[in-house]
């Protein structure tokens, strides 16, 4: 997926994929986390991404691969410690998107202390739907999240249960990175997260957003 697309037919290249962690409650309380004070931030590469309709190729390195629906957004302009009340001015678009993290995996190198980019980054971690401009989204924190695998519904949510805004996930994080054009920001997912197999269909909808349609191999 070398080009992320708007519903219009609109192409752009994707930059940084962003993730935040750990930004809705009743997900944290599920994982046994502890609130963080501050974002939890880390990165998935560009060949992460996965297009509606493609295919998840399960690593053979990891046994537990678990789903998570967010709301993605993505970045129109470059802009550093941007104030929160302005942010909103930085977003071109909203997609839905799947974080999906190798929880097996992610679990043994967080006890060892190392890094978990790879129960993160691995190919097709990263599906993603096209992106519905963002003046067509009147309030990106009041939208309604549903997941479905084989028909049933494993998540429903809302962002209004995120810890941090839209707005506020901008403003933290780039107070780390200098955000570009085509950037993307997985904003965080709610309760209901479990694993995958091969077989599985699954159906992502955001409210207004659009659906993200993606198979497991």
């Amino acid at each position: 997926m070398r080009q992320i697309s708007f519903h219009n037919g609109k192409q752009l290249s994707p930059g940084k994929i962003i993730g935040l962690g750990r930004n809705y409650l009743d997900h944290i309380r599920e994982l046994g986390n502890a609130v963080p004070e501050r974002a939890v931030i880390f990165c998935k590469p560009q060949s992460s991404l996965l297009a509606d309709g493609g295919t998840i190729i399960l690593p053979e390195f990891a046994d537990e691969c678990h789903y998570e629906l967010e709301l993605a957004v993505l970045i129109g302009k470059a802009g550093k410690k941007i104030i929160a009340q302005h942010a909103l001015d930085y977003v071109a678009g909203y997609a839905v998107a799947l974080d999906l993290t190798l929880r097996d995996l992610q679990s043994e190198l967080k006890e060892k202390g190392l890094p978990w980019d790879i129960a993160k980054g691995f190919d097709t971690s990263c599906p993603l739907s096209s992106f519905v401009p963002a003046d067509q989204i009147a309030d990106p924190n009041n939208l309604n999240l549903l997941l479905k695998i084989n028909g049933e519904v494993r998540q429903q949510g809302n962002t209004a249960q995120m810890m941090r805004s839209v707005e506020e996930i901008i403003a933290e994080i780039s107070i780390y990175f200098t955000l570009e054009p085509g950037d993307i920001i997985l904003t965080g997912t709610p309760a209901g997260v479990a694993r995958i197999n091969s077989g599985d269909l699954l159906e992502g909808t955001i409210e207004q957003v659009g659906s993200l349609k993606v198979s497991v191999a």
